[in-house]
């Protein structure tokens, strides 16, 4: 897969795509998992799908979630020769450009190849918007090939007016990674694997970044005083991490399994080493907890528990999904903490008010129904232009 990849940055490998097929790019795994639904909706009405990524993580979800049923390359390196010789080669009918993926040589290519452009789910986040503002004058420019764009809030919308978007080409739709899909797992078969007495409470400690796992572990003996058969679930972000976790839990001299391993039922932790996995475990979780959030990532997609009928409790650096988490806060869906005392009380809190526990879950199921009609209202948008 490298040479392949490093020869499609370069367009001297182009990717075996049907011309004039819908064409969406999407740079990493959380963005794929946002235009998900979307490409479903592409393909119910029999619309050929290219998909470009720039991550590795974003090439090998789109391949977990669609294998053949797309096609899928790397994004060549935005240099007009390069750009140009890829649209010319792919001829797309229409280009999805998810969030702010703003690559000018690709746009002018579009342009010149005739190919509309929408933005969709835009977002423009709170440390970008500096940057955007300073040079306007060079994206108004940069930005005149996009038909229009599908914000993700009226804050987005805002944002993109004030960089020199014109308001008749700015519409606020809502976020689409609102219209995640639950996943297609069955939960007993998920809960058998990973507790074969299903007897055990399950706390999902998701999306972990360095330092977020030490502060959980610190904090284990405490939660597990109160359910002394509590199971965590470590799921760290990153593969490369995962021998490093491993390690941390062995200083730790807490018991664990990998994933792949079967259960002795005297474990504390399951360290999740796998990657496309961690949406089907949402379905058996008690406790979620959202990483990236401990320490200044900015925070991982919350709705995607949220879609499993899980609330969730995550730290405050929260930037990447703001508005998300502000609305699930602020419909009980969300707990959020300052530091790791706050999370240890949390926790324990729901640990010891299963009543609790059980509210913020169900107020998670009916904030998923009440945003459900995102995708129905940018469909409505996009469709004319297919």
């Amino acid at each position: 897969m490298q040479a392949s990849k490093w020869l499609q940055h370069m367009t001297f490998q182009r990717p075996k795509a049907p011309r004039g097929a819908v064409w969406v790019h999407a740079c990493s795994m959380g963005e794929v998992a946002s235009v998900s639904g979307l490409i479903q909706r592409l393909l119910d009405a029999n619309k050929q799908v290219h998909l470009t990524v720039v991550t590795r993580t974003g090439f090998a979800q789109a391949q977990r979630l669609f294998g053949e049923r797309i096609t899928l390359s790397w994004l060549p390196w935005d240099l007009p020769f390069l750009m140009s010789r890829f649209v010319k080669h792919l001829k797309p009918s229409l280009l999805l450009l998810n969030e702010t993926e703003f690559w000018p040589g690709m746009l002018k290519a579009c342009k010149k190849q005739g190919a509309p452009v929408i933005g969709v789910n835009t977002r423009i986040s709170d440390r970008s918007f500096p940057k955007y503002y300073k040079t306007r004058k060079l994206w108004r420019r940069w930005l005149s090939p996009i038909t229009f764009f599908l914000a993700q809030s009226n804050t987005d919308a805002e944002r993109l007016f004030q960089i020199g978007i014109n308001k008749e080409r700015i519409k606020t739709v809502g976020n689409l990674k609102f219209a995640v899909q639950a996943p297609d797992v069955e939960a007993k078969q998920v809960r058998q694997m990973i507790d074969p007495s299903s007897k055990r409470p399950i706390l999902i400690v998701a999306s972990t970044h360095d330092n977020e796992e030490a502060q959980v572990l610190s904090l284990l003996q405490t939660w597990r005083r109160i359910q002394p058969d509590l199971l965590t679930l470590i799921v760290p972000r990153h593969p490369e991490r995962f021998q490093k976790v491993a390690q941390l839990l062995e200083k730790h001299g807490i018991s664990y399994t990998h994933y792949v391993q079967e259960r002795t039922g005297q474990e504390q932790v399951v360290l999740v080493d796998a990657m496309g996995v961690l949406t089907g475990l949402y379905t058996i979780a008690d406790v979620v907890f959202i990483g990236g959030s401990l320490v200044d990532i900015g925070g991982h997609n919350p709705l995607e528990p949220a879609i499993c009928g899980r609330g969730v409790v995550a730290g405050k650096h929260i930037q990447n999904f703001k508005a998300v988490f502000a609305d699930m806060q602020h419909q009980g869906a969300a707990i959020i903490v300052q530091d790791k005392k706050e999370l240890e009380l949390a926790i324990t809190r729901l640990l010891e008010k299963p009543d609790e526990l059980q509210q913020l879950n169900a107020q998670a199921t009916l904030f998923m129904q009440q945003q459900g009609q995102v995708l129905d209202r940018m469909w409505e948008e996009i469709k004319p232009y297919l």
